[in-house]
Protein backbone atom coordinates (compact mmCIF):
# COMPACT_ATOMS: atom_id res chain seq x y z
CA UNK A 1 0.00 0.00 0.00
CA UNK A 2 1.30 3.78 -1.00
CA UNK A 3 1.44 6.60 1.11
CA UNK A 4 -0.75 9.77 1.31
CA UNK A 5 2.39 11.65 -0.10
CA UNK A 6 3.45 8.70 -2.83
CA UNK A 7 -0.30 8.92 -3.89
CA UNK A 8 -0.60 12.89 -3.89
CA UNK A 9 2.85 13.12 -5.85
CA UNK A 10 1.60 11.11 -8.66
CA UNK A 11 -2.06 11.18 -8.41
CA UNK A 12 -3.49 13.25 -11.66
CA UNK A 13 -3.77 12.10 -14.76
CA UNK A 14 -2.04 14.18 -18.17
CA UNK A 15 -5.55 15.25 -19.25
CA UNK A 16 -6.86 18.47 -18.83
CA UNK A 17 -10.90 17.93 -18.56
CA UNK A 18 -12.39 18.45 -15.43
CA UNK A 19 -9.80 21.08 -14.31
CA UNK A 20 -11.01 24.26 -12.66
CA UNK A 21 -9.42 27.44 -11.88
CA UNK A 22 -6.56 27.41 -9.11
CA UNK A 23 -8.57 26.54 -5.62
CA UNK A 24 -7.88 29.95 -3.13
CA UNK A 25 -9.24 30.08 0.31
CA UNK A 26 -12.77 31.71 -0.52
CA UNK A 27 -13.37 29.18 -2.80
CA UNK A 28 -12.49 26.49 -0.34
CA UNK A 29 -14.75 28.83 2.55
CA UNK A 30 -17.43 29.69 -0.45
CA UNK A 31 -17.72 25.42 -1.12
CA UNK A 32 -17.64 24.57 2.70
CA UNK A 33 -20.39 26.80 3.20
CA UNK A 34 -22.68 26.38 0.22
CA UNK A 35 -22.47 22.45 0.91
CA UNK A 36 -22.49 23.11 4.50
CA UNK A 37 -19.81 20.66 5.92
CA UNK A 38 -16.07 21.06 6.17
CA UNK A 39 -14.26 19.91 3.51
CA UNK A 40 -11.26 17.22 4.77
CA UNK A 41 -7.74 18.96 4.77
CA UNK A 42 -6.21 16.59 2.96
CA UNK A 43 -8.71 16.72 0.06
CA UNK A 44 -8.43 20.50 -0.03
CA UNK A 45 -4.45 19.62 -0.27
CA UNK A 46 -4.64 17.50 -3.62
CA UNK A 47 -7.30 20.29 -4.53
CA UNK A 48 -4.71 22.72 -4.13
CA UNK A 49 -2.37 20.60 -6.52
CA UNK A 50 -4.90 20.45 -9.29
CA UNK A 51 -8.39 22.00 -9.04
CA UNK A 52 -10.43 18.39 -9.81
CA UNK A 53 -9.86 16.24 -13.10
CA UNK A 54 -9.09 13.21 -13.83
CA UNK A 55 -6.92 10.70 -11.70
CA UNK A 56 -3.59 8.92 -12.96
CA UNK A 57 -4.81 4.99 -13.95
CA UNK A 58 -2.31 4.16 -11.24
CA UNK A 59 -4.80 5.40 -8.46
CA UNK A 60 -7.94 4.90 -10.20
CA UNK A 61 -9.90 2.01 -7.87
CA UNK A 62 -10.71 1.58 -5.13
CA UNK A 63 -10.95 -2.16 -3.33
CA UNK A 64 -14.34 -3.04 -2.21
CA UNK A 65 -14.25 -4.53 1.46
CA UNK A 66 -17.37 -6.65 0.38
CA UNK A 67 -16.49 -7.89 -3.07
CA UNK A 68 -20.11 -9.29 -3.90
CA UNK A 69 -21.33 -5.70 -3.58
CA UNK A 70 -22.46 -4.15 -7.21
CA UNK A 71 -20.86 -7.38 -8.47
CA UNK A 72 -17.25 -6.22 -8.88
CA UNK A 73 -14.20 -6.26 -6.18
CA UNK A 74 -13.64 -2.80 -6.37
CA UNK A 75 -15.11 0.85 -7.20
CA UNK A 76 -14.08 3.05 -10.06
CA UNK A 77 -12.66 6.32 -8.98
CA UNK A 78 -11.90 7.77 -12.29
CA UNK A 79 -12.72 11.88 -11.44
CA UNK A 80 -12.45 14.11 -8.90
CA UNK A 81 -15.22 16.62 -8.99
CA UNK A 82 -13.49 20.17 -8.55
CA UNK A 83 -14.63 23.20 -6.09
CA UNK A 84 -16.37 25.81 -8.53
CA UNK A 85 -18.68 25.91 -11.10
CA UNK A 86 -19.04 24.75 -14.63
CA UNK A 87 -20.83 24.56 -17.71
CA UNK A 88 -18.82 21.19 -19.23
CA UNK A 89 -18.77 19.01 -16.27
CA UNK A 90 -20.01 18.70 -12.60
CA UNK A 91 -18.51 19.83 -9.53
CA UNK A 92 -18.71 19.11 -5.61
CA UNK A 93 -21.08 22.31 -5.94
CA UNK A 94 -23.67 19.99 -7.61
CA UNK A 95 -24.10 17.63 -4.84
CA UNK A 96 -26.96 19.30 -3.88
CA UNK A 97 -29.08 18.56 -6.82
CA UNK A 98 -27.32 15.10 -7.85
CA UNK A 99 -28.32 13.96 -4.50
CA UNK A 100 -32.22 15.13 -4.91
CA UNK A 101 -31.68 13.97 -9.18
CA UNK A 102 -30.30 9.96 -7.81
CA UNK A 103 -32.07 9.96 -4.75
CA UNK A 104 -29.06 9.43 -2.73
CA UNK A 105 -29.09 10.01 1.00
CA UNK A 106 -27.59 13.08 2.91
CA UNK A 107 -25.53 15.03 3.90
CA UNK A 108 -22.52 13.86 1.82
CA UNK A 109 -20.66 15.50 -1.10
CA UNK A 110 -19.57 13.98 -4.00
CA UNK A 111 -16.55 13.43 -5.78
CA UNK A 112 -17.16 10.80 -8.39
CA UNK A 113 -20.10 9.25 -9.69
CA UNK A 114 -21.99 8.42 -13.09
CA UNK A 115 -25.58 8.82 -12.08
CA UNK A 116 -25.63 5.11 -11.17
CA UNK A 117 -22.87 4.81 -9.04
CA UNK A 118 -20.61 7.51 -7.20
CA UNK A 119 -17.77 8.03 -4.65
CA UNK A 120 -18.47 10.96 -1.70
CA UNK A 121 -17.45 12.13 1.86
CA UNK A 122 -20.37 10.81 4.25
CA UNK A 123 -21.13 13.13 6.81
CA UNK A 124 -24.34 11.06 8.03
CA UNK A 125 -22.39 9.55 10.98
CA UNK A 126 -19.47 12.42 11.93
CA UNK A 127 -21.81 15.16 11.58
CA UNK A 128 -21.03 18.18 8.96
CA UNK A 129 -17.95 19.47 10.78
CA UNK A 130 -16.35 16.09 11.56
CA UNK A 131 -13.68 14.26 8.93
CA UNK A 132 -16.37 12.40 7.29
CA UNK A 133 -15.96 8.27 5.56
CA UNK A 134 -15.69 7.54 2.24
CA UNK A 135 -18.12 6.10 0.51
CA UNK A 136 -19.20 4.17 -2.48
CA UNK A 137 -23.13 4.69 -3.26
CA UNK A 138 -25.14 2.40 -5.53
CA UNK A 139 -28.58 4.66 -6.48
CA UNK A 140 -29.97 1.71 -8.68
CA UNK A 141 -29.74 -0.20 -5.25
CA UNK A 142 -30.56 2.42 -2.83
CA UNK A 143 -27.20 0.77 -1.12
CA UNK A 144 -23.97 2.17 0.61
CA UNK A 145 -20.54 0.78 1.40
CA UNK A 146 -17.63 2.58 3.46
CA UNK A 147 -15.12 2.34 1.10
CA UNK A 148 -12.73 4.13 4.14
CA UNK A 149 -13.26 5.67 7.58
CA UNK A 150 -11.36 9.25 6.57
CA UNK A 151 -10.10 10.17 2.88
CA UNK A 152 -6.70 9.74 3.77
CA UNK A 153 -7.47 6.50 4.16
CA UNK A 154 -8.95 6.38 0.97
CA UNK A 155 -5.85 7.49 -0.81
CA UNK A 156 -3.91 5.34 0.38
CA UNK A 157 -6.26 2.72 -0.81
CA UNK A 158 -6.35 3.44 -4.56
CA UNK A 159 -4.80 1.26 -7.01
CA UNK A 160 -5.03 0.81 -10.21
CA UNK A 161 -8.12 -0.53 -11.75
CA UNK A 162 -6.62 -3.05 -13.93
CA UNK A 163 -4.82 -4.77 -10.57
CA UNK A 164 -8.32 -6.02 -9.66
Amino acid sequence: MATVDQVMASFWSDSDYGVLAPLTDAAVRDAEEQLRVTLPPSLVRLLRVRNGGTVAERWNASPLPVPSFARSDYARFDMVMGVGRSDDFQTMLDTPYLVSEWGLPSPIVLLDGDGHSWVGLDYRICGPRGEPAVTYFDADQEDSLILAADFETFLAGLAAAESF
